[in-house]
């Protein structure tokens, strides 16, 4: 039996880019909120949630874009170049955000300022992300193997859509790992937030459900033709079970569930995004196969992958078990 590698590779980078949405995603959305939050303990506890953690979680940024250039070289060259400002634009705020955070704690006489600058770059961060998986989606000019576009294809309407609905949900999952960790006040101002933010996201999504086919014949078929609408139809239908299963959560203040229940929305949101695209890395002009770097070169870098992708996970969980509990304006106690 032949191994596939290319698309073992699909699934790691995959993994790579949910990883880093999900674990990066929440502490982004803190910084999202963070203007929401009263100034003092409520904002020093929802700081103290991530503190152990923030640095860490981008570890998966670089296995997601690192693993991209490696294992798919022709897809990284063409979605890089077309999607230019808004990787500036992402670096920029997650640079603004990783000074701030440790400036507010060393630099108290500008607090103001340093809170300022995290909840920015927070925003830019995420709102870039999603600009950037609607750049992608809603499809790249690709001529001789190569970006044929032009230098502000990706600012559409569609991606200020998706756009605003990774920040929707990068605040819902902020939100509710707040409601997990914290306590007092904080806790019940987390609640208050998950659910607007529960709402907002529930209709971004909705709203992009909607205009994705739109965008063309391809996404029409692999949403309603048969038999693949049988399949597909399983998405939606498991993400109005989650989301009701999420309100009711925040209606009677459980605590851990909400946060899980919102990885899980974000879990069906990649499946979409999978039924959407697959097997394309390019929508429409490149597969992952046309895109994947030599037979050899996957082997190789996949012996590391085996033996490095064990400790990130073994740490990452040991981390996540050693700051348990929840956190207080001091730290976690």
């Amino acid at each position: 039996m032949t191994i596939d590698l290319t698309t073992i590779w699909a699934f790691i980078i995959a993994l790579g880019v949910f990883a880093y949405v999900v674990m990066d995603g929440f502490d982004l959305g803190i910084g999202i909120l963070f203007p929401g939050f009263a100034v003092g303990e409520e904002r020093d506890q929802a700081m103290n949630s991530i503190a152990p953690v923030w640095d860490g979680n981008e570890t998966w940024l670089v296995l997601g874009g690192g693993g991209l250039f490696a294992a798919f070289p022709l897809a990284y060259a063409i979605i890089l170049p077309a999607t230019y400002p808004l990787v500036v634009a992402m670096l920029l705020g997650l640079v603004f955000r990783g000074v701030a955070f440790e400036f507010r704690w060393r630099d108290p006489g500008h607090r103001a300022f340093w809170d300022m600058a995290f909840s920015l770059g927070s925003l830019v961060a995420g709102l870039a992300q999603g600009m950037v998986l609607g750049a992608i989606l809603q499809g790249i000019k690709v001529a001789n193997r190569a970006y044929a576009g032009s230098w502000w294809d990706w600012l559409t309407p569609y991606t200020l859509l998706t756009g605003l609905g990774v920040v929707a949900g990068y605040a819902l999952l902020g939100s509710t790992w707040l409601v997990w960790k914290t306590e007092g006040s904080a806790q019940g101002h987390a609640y208050r937030l998950a659910r607007r933010a529960l709402v907002a996201t529930l209709v971004l999504l909705v709203a992009v459900s909607l205009y994705t086919p739109m965008l063309g014949e391809r996404y029409w078929q692999r949403w309603f033709a048969m038999p693949g609408v049988l399949f597909a139809a399983q998405v939606p239908l498991l993400t109005a079970i989650i989301a009701a299963l999420l309100w009711r959560g925040l209606a009677k203040r459980w605590e851990a569930a909400p946060f899980l229940l919102a990885l899980g929305l974000f879990l069906l949101g990649m499946a979409g995004l999978g039924v959407s695209m697959w097997p394309d890395v390019v929508p429409g002009q490149v597969t992952i196969w046309q895109a994947a770097a030599p037979h050899r070169s996957q082997v190789f870098m996949l012996v590391g992958v085996a033996l490095t992708l064990p400790l990130i996970i073994g740490y990452t969980g040991w981390s996540y078990w050693v700051f348990r509990g929840k956190v207080g304006s001091e730290g976690y106690h």
